[in-house]
């Protein structure tokens, strides 16, 4: 076969989660509705940490980059998941699907990273308490944070490189709403073994890896929390990691759920794939706004100056 006769192969069909007009229309208010609590969220959760000086901690430096990544997380599928349940030609370029993958790869790795040098950060500060601040100096936690930025593009860069160079058959579908690795690997005609072993290579890495990193930082502190005699002590101990242990387990269980099920297109499949690249994004700032105290007094402290500037 040649395989020269599939490569002007210019774009895909996205077919979506629905072909009821109806439903469409529904999904549309739907999803628009969590994609502006999501960017609403998001920038206040930054504003907030931004504008208070209180909240100028490692851990809040963190939950500052990983509110910019579901913000650039959710940006990447949901416009376009919008703008096909309007359209007729639900379709997307090879180069805008190639461009999506990227910048999923990008988003996902760097969020796993980031929740991994958080759970690093809760393990200092509950088991290291007095040690916290010459362990996470500020060298440090900026390292940590440009190194999760830094894994993350290189592990996207990698896939996409060995991605542009696959050849597409004439099937041009994709059973889903956004473009996803698998997917482009189902429709290649082309040796694929390559983009096989860097996916599963990146798997491991932010996959097992970061939950790894994140199970034994757990550990440890669940250890230290039990070893505390007084109610009180366990009680305080554990509210200062609650909320990124609640974020943790909805981002790395619904991930696995994702990526444990085969590329079938089935509505589980397409039910957890809404919940990890649209729903975690919009949750993680309710998370933190509304289990972690210090957030709500900042939020309240920033209103209260943004009235009196507007009164002034």
């Amino acid at each position: 076969m040649d395989l020269r006769n599939h490569s002007t192969v210019t774009e895909f069909i996205l077919l979506g989660l629905s072909t009821n007009p109806h439903i469409q229309a529904l999904l549309f208010v739907l999803f628009l509705g969590i994609y502006i609590l999501t960017m609403m969220g998001n920038f206040m959760i930054m504003l907030v940490i931004k504008a208070d000086s209180h909240l100028h901690t490692p851990m809040y430096f963190f939950l500052n980059h990983l509110s910019f990544v579901d913000i650039c997380f959710s940006s990447v599928t949901v416009p376009k998941m919008l703008e096909n349940l309007l359209s007729r030609r639900k379709t997307i370029s090879v180069e805008g699907c190639l461009a999506q993958v990227f910048f999923v790869f990008a988003a996902a790795g760097t969020g796993a990273c980031l929740l991994s040098v958080m759970a690093y950060d809760r393990y200092a500060a509950i088991c290291h308490p007095l040690l916290y601040g010459q362990i996470m100096s500020k060298q440090l936690y900026m390292k940590l944070v440009w190194g999760s930025w830094g894994l993350g593009f290189l592990d996207a860069l990698i896939n996409i490189s060995l991605a542009v160079n696959m050849i597409f058959c004439e099937t041009k579908i994709i059973p889903h709403y956004s473009c996803e690795m698998l997917s482009l690997l189902s429709l290649s005609c082309s040796d694929i073994s390559r983009n096989l072993i860097a996916l599963l290579c990146s798997t491991l890495l932010h996959g097992l890896g970061t939950f790894l990193l994140v199970f034994l930082s757990y550990a440890h502190i669940i250890a230290t929390i039990l070893s505390i005699r007084s109610t009180s002590g366990r009680s305080k101990a554990f509210s200062t990691c609650s909320s990124h242990l609640t974020a943790v387990t909805l981002y790395f269980g619904s991930g696995l759920l994702r990526h444990l099920m085969p590329n079938s297109s089935s509505p589980l499949e397409l039910i957890f794939s809404v919940q990890y690249t649209v729903v975690i994004p919009m949750l993680n700032p309710l998370i933190y706004s509304l289990k972690k105290k210090e957030v709500k007094v900042a939020l309240k402290r920033t209103l209260e100056k943004y009235l009196q500037h507007i009164r002034c």
